[in-house]
């Protein structure tokens, strides 16, 4: 947890709260449905949850945003935005149902009343549309815009513009020339440099 307040500092006593929980309720949960690796699980605050607040290190959700995370998993990086941005809306989906029950038990745990969740593929939900798409590690940039695309409207008024914001590791060059986009990219080791986010990156491709 003191890596989190390394690089936030103000958070409600309810968002502390929240935060401090989650270590032992994702080790309670991954010993049932595994979500997270287990050699994982120790850096938890770090591999895990501060990796998902990179994008809140970037932008500043407005309130009342509304924001769809494809393919959360165990509820990364949805679960700590939500913590961190409690006026901000978020819609987690996975194909696998079994990820959702563990995402729904943390939620309910520590009273996150800003989340929906949904058993469905991204490209199959029809008749929504949101400001962002964000995901983590799920799938090559080419595939993540086609089904992010459909699900994004446009708008103005935030510190970027609508579109997909994604995190990704390694050597991304090919990945992007083969998705034919210009993303921005943000090496997440210049918000928070450490050894771990080195060859970490945060993608942002406007709608």
């Amino acid at each position: 947890m003191q890596i989190i307040l390394k690089y936030f500092s103000e958070f409600t006593d309810k968002q502390l709260q929240q935060f401090t929980a989650l270590e032992d309720l994702y080790k309670e949960w991954n010993s049932q449905i595994n979500v997270i690796s287990r050699k994982d699980i120790d850096g938890l605050y770090e591999k895990h949850v501060l990796h998902s607040l990179s994008i809140a290190a970037v932008i500043n959700f407005k309130p009342g945003t509304q924001i769809i995370d494809i393919g959360t998993g165990g509820g990364f990086p949805g679960i700590p935005l939500a913590i961190f941005f409690p006026e901000v809306q978020f819609h987690l989906v996975d194909s696998i149902a079994k990820k959702l029950k563990v995402v729904q038990g943390v939620a309910a745990n520590i009273g996150l009343t800003n989340i929906t969740i949904q058993h469905t593929r991204a490209e199959e939900i029809k008749n929504r549309k949101f400001d962002f798409v964000v995901s983590r590690a799920v799938a090559p940039l080419k595939e993540l815009w086609k089904w992010g695309r459909p699900l994004l409207k446009k708008g103005t008024g935030q510190e970027l513009p609508n579109g997909l914001i994604c995190l990704k590791g390694g050597d991304l060059a090919q990945e992007i020339s083969e998705s034919g986009l210009r993303p921005r990219s943000i090496a997440i080791e210049d918000l928070f440099p450490e050894e771990y986010f080195k060859e970490k990156y945060l993608l942002h491709v406007a709608l």
